[in-house]
């Protein structure tokens, strides 16, 4: 196959961009096209061994990228092929099996595939290439993620905490920001760099932190959104996220952008340099990224007092000038303009406590600073033997203000010299007071350092490679919270009779002596290390031929160890700091694993089989041995099948697994607590009936279970080129999923029909006598053994099952009228039902758009035009109405609609090689839709899960190669 091939192919793997002025003498092909990869700012990949002695011609005119390298190949027998934004050059016979939709070459593993150089059948992969990035002008990589209809913003990312406590959140130390494919869980999709495993953020290790990847190093991103546990092993449930960095960049990249909304800007800066050489390749780089914090008084719809929006006021008595509660229990508001030291009861505002908006000096989003590099680097040692190593470092800081952590019932006693009492007994009263105006804001800053490193051999034995691998990562995340009261300390100073030392909780402002508010300056500090090591050995290469082409079989095994370790210390209740002891903490586990993929393309094209232009079936299974837990095995099966006319259908079956987490299983100290106490008994004559309640982790927490069916067609006619339609079913059968119901055990008796499976009446003595006699055992009410009626089981528990079911869609159409490309579409995630039970007993309930869960639409519109050095992209997100549950009655809440635009120009005619870009996020500037988001510590008007409360943002972005 010659020039002619590849010069027909080349629109076709392209998109339509601006042409340049190539110039290139007649050299060695190598240099040829590393030249016109660095002109372009792509990356052109090729094996040394394919350009070694080969000499280019002379190629002169205005070509685009893909034209230029097709006259490089002119005459040989290599031709192009596409990869993510780049291009690589292969043998023209190998690049004739390649399914254009993935780019797929022997040198290539697809996300969902262990074997090189084939597509998984049955599979659809989304691929956001380094186009897509540069277009949507998001500057981080979780801003990227999450604009896909198939991801969910609930669970731990940087809007979330603070605002709501679901989806672990709160389990967020470090304020990074996870995948939550189908809104299962970030615990249920696997997110990989370069298919490799990484330490996991979070308390316990609870997800991978995106926002510590650097956007500007991602060639692309893959995102398989089905099951996929027969590949990868645990937590590939949802689906699976890998990350492709820039490893084959060649020539130099630097680029600079500044963004700014109304209240908060950033900035970015980033290097990348990459340089091959005959036999291997190098590739470095660097990313600076820094934004202020989010203020809630820049954004209106952040307060306590919803009543400006129709909802109701969740402001709280704990202000300055505070309330007194007198030793009745009656209120009264201490009044404004008086510094507390001749406050008479008079003065004191009768039953009208004084209300603080705990938002009032909290920010929505952290101030950020984050450094992250990485480096990449091949080697061959032999003609049959290459080396390959890449490491990547990151470290981030982030200070967010938050709401206050009032306590309340601070009691002041008569021996205060401010000491008031409205009702004149002469006893203590209690005060609720807001400390922001004595100790500042409370603040949270939030350190993250995270590493990892990789490095392996792979070997060509004829047709077959080997690969040999090793990997270790460490993310540390140290959280201290400061400026909170030390109540001990501040019991202290109230009780201290001088004045001139004392605590002074009644003026309007902060009047007490500067060193005293120091004594009671207390703080909160914490720290989690994650740590993931593995090995993996890989075989894949033909068995024999078929039809349709070579059976294909890769075979591996792997051996993975994590490790998690905590400390805290609290210096809040105590009158000295005080170590939080290990708290079950360090937990570790081991992990082996084999598994096996059988690649078998049935039929192709050469057949002429009636409606059959090519099947191609896929096997897999995997079995993997848990130190902590035992053994699971998942079996996968997928086919492709290619009718002709350019529609192929696929289809796929699974099952898949997700191991629990250390905070699900740990033991020791601290980690579970059995307590006895009375609870609400309809069914008693007195009303309650004493119960063992067991409360915390459980070490027989075993693993999440899913069973996942796919059915899909791709439409791309011949007859009209650009027109593609992709459209997919899901459904996902999730079953012992992992729940903690110890919140709810005062409901459990009066509610058999949902919690019966986690009641046990009548327990035996020696069951009671192992648990009166367990470490974590704790009797605050004194009930003896012989008076337990019942043992509720609040722990954690595979208690719950979902079933979900849908669609996922992308509608596009690309074309070209004279000098201009256009190209268009819609892709979405649309959910038919998501019928979820929290215990196995408990009836379905189809939580489809309710609060904390997905809604059942979500759309991304766009639209890309081309002219020259012009380039218009605009993008349309729309996220559909819903219900908020968590209010009575539950409450619609509107869809949303925001428009991203990006106007970009290459100043190639006044600096070769730089583009300048204007985006626009969010366009018109729509604010979130109102949600009464009220949780136990303060509450918000909209809802972080599903909106931004950014606003519109511009952002400048200047790019240059070298």
């Amino acid at each position: 196959m010659g020039s002619a091939a590849a010069l027909a192919s080349a629109p076709v793997l392209a998109r339509e961009e601006a042409r340049q002025d190539v110039r290139l003498p007649r050299q060695s092909l190598g240099a040829s096209l590393r030249t016109v990869g660095a002109q372009f700012g792509r990356n052109v990949s090729v094996a040394s061994d394919l350009v070694e002695g080969r000499t280019a011609p002379a190629v002169e005119g205005r070509y685009s990228l893909e034209e230029a390298v097709a006259l490089l190949l002119r005459g040989s027998d290599l031709t192009v092929v596409r990869v993510g934004r780049g291009l690589a050059v292969r043998r023209a016979q190998a690049a004739a099996a390649v399914d254009g939709t993935v780019g797929a070459d022997d040198d290539i593993v697809v996300t969902g595939s262990r074997i090189r150089g084939t597509a998984p059948a049955g599979a659809r992969v989304v691929t956001v290439d380094r186009d897509d990035i540069e277009q949507s002008g998001y500057a981080t990589t979780q801003q990227i993620v999450q604009a896909l209809p198939q991801n969910f913003g609930g669970g731990p990312n940087e809007g979330t905490i603070g605002f709501t406590l679901r989806g672990n959140s709160n389990a967020n130390l470090g304020y990074g920001s996870g995948v939550n494919l189908r809104g299962l869980g970030s615990t249920s999709t696997l997110t990989l760099i370069d298919g490799n495993r990484v330490a996991l953020g979070g308390v316990s290790g609870m997800f991978v932190d995106l926002s510590l990847i650097p956007a500007s190093a991602i060639n692309r991103i893959e995102v398989l959104a089905d099951g996929a546990s027969a590949i990868y092993g645990s937590d590939a449930v949802a689906g699976v996220v890998n990350v492709r960095l820039r490893n084959d960049f060649e020539g130099a990249e630097t680029r600079a952008r500044f963004g700014s909304a109304k209240g908060f800007e950033e900035w970015q800066l980033g290097q990348i340099v990459g340089a091959g050489w005959s036999s291997g390749h190098l590739t470095l780089g660097y990313e600076y990224y820094e934004r202020g914090n989010l203020a809630a008084s820049d954004r209106d719809y952040v307060t306590e007092d919803l009543r400006p929006f129709g909802g109701p006021d969740y402001r709280k008595s704990f202000a300055n000038p505070g309330t007194i509660i007198a030793a009745d229990g009656s209120v009264y508001g201490i009044p404004r303009g008086q510094d507390g030291t001749r406050l008479t009861p008079g003065q004191l505002l009768t039953g009208q406590p004084n209300l603080s908006d705990g938002r009032a000096s909290s920010d929505i989003l952290p101030k950020q600073k984050r450094h992250a590099a990485f480096a990449s680097l091949t080697q061959s040692l032999a003609p049959w033997l290459r080396f390959t190593a890449q490491g990547f470092y990151a470290v981030r800081h982030s200070e967010v203000r938050t709401t206050p952590d009032n306590y309340g019932n601070i009691v002041v006693p008569v021996t205060n010299p401010f000491y008031v009492d409205p009702i004149g007994t002469g006893r203590p009263v209690r005060v609720n007071y807001d400390f922001t105006e004595d100790l500042g804001p409370e603040t949270r800053r939030a350190d993250v350092r995270a590493w990892s490193a990789n490095a392996g051999l792979e070997a060509s034995l004829g047709q077959w490679r080997a690969e040999l691998r090793g990997s270790y990562g460490v993310q540390r995340e140290r959280n201290r919270t400061d400026n909170v009261p030390n109540y001990v300390r501040l019991a202290q100073a109230l009780a201290d009779p001088d004045p001139a030392t004392a605590y002074n909780l009644f003026g309007d402002g902060s009047f007490t002596p500067r060193a005293t508010i120091e004594r009671v300056r207390g703080f909160r500090e914490t720290d989690g290390t994650s740590r993931v090591r593995a090995a993996a050995l890989k075989l894949d290469g033909p068995l024999f031929a078929l039809p349709g082409g070579s059976a294909r079989l890769a075979i591996g095994g792997e051996l993975r160890s994590e490790r998690y370790n905590a400390r805290s210390v609290t210096f809040d209740f105590s009158p000295e700091p005080v170590d939080g002891g290990s708290a079950g903490f360090p937990i570790a586990r081991r992990v082996k694993a084999a598994y096996a993929e059988l690649s078998l393309p049935l039929v192709g094209p050469s057949q002429s089989v009636p409606l059959v232009e090519a099947l191609d079936v896929s096997l897999a299974a995997r079995i993997e041995r848990y130190s902590d837990f035992g053994t699971t095995s998942n079996p996968k099966i997928g086919a492709t099948w290619k009718i002709g006319g350019g529609l192929a259908l696929r289809g796929s079956w699974g099952t898949s697994f997700r191991a629990p987490s250390f905070a699900d299983i740990r033991t020791g100290p601290g980690t579970a607590a059995y307590i006895p106490l009375p609870v609400p008994d309809p069914a008693s004559p007195t009303g309650s009936t004493n119960v063992l309640a067991l409360i915390g982790s459980n070490p027989d927490t075993g693993p999440e279970k899913a069973d996942t069916w796919t059915l899909g067609a791709v439409y791309a006619p011949a007859s009209l080129p650009g027109l593609k339609l992709d459209i997919g079913y899901f459904d996902i059968r999730y079953r012992d999923r992992i729940a903690n119901l110890g919140t709810d055990y005062m409901s459990f008796l009066g509610n058999r029909s949902l919690y019966g499976s986690l009641i046990s009446d009548n327990p035996p003595a020696e069951l009671l006598a192992r648990y009166y006699g367990d470490q974590n055992f704790r009797n605050p009410f004194g009930i003896p053994a012989g008076a337990i009626g019942a043992i509720v089981d609040g722990r954690t528990l595979n208690l719950s099952s979902v079933h979900m079911t849908g669609l996922d869609f992308d509608l596009g159409y690309a074309f070209t009228a004279g000098q201009t490309a256009i190209s268009a579409g819609v892709s979405g995630a649309w959910i038919f039902k998501q019928r979820q039970r929290i215990t196995p007993t408990a009836p379905a309930e189809d939580v489809v758009s309710t609060t904390g869960n997905p809604v059942d639409l979500r759309l991304r519109g766009r639209f890309n035009l081309s002219n020259g050095p012009w380039n218009l992209a605009a993008f349309a997100n729309y996220v559909n109405d819903y219900r908020n549950t968590a209010v009575v009655p539950a409450a619609r809440v509107s869809s949303w609609t925001t428009v991203d635009l990006q106007l970009g120009y290459d100043l190639e005619e006044i600096l070769p090689g730089t583009r300048i870009a204007l985006s626009v996020s969010n366009l018109f500037d729509r604010k979130p839709p109102y949600v009464e988001n009220a949780n136990i510590f303060s509450a918000s008007g909209y809802d972080p899960d599903n909106a931004s409360p950014v606003g519109r943002l511009f952002a400048l972005q200047l790019v240059k190669t070298w």
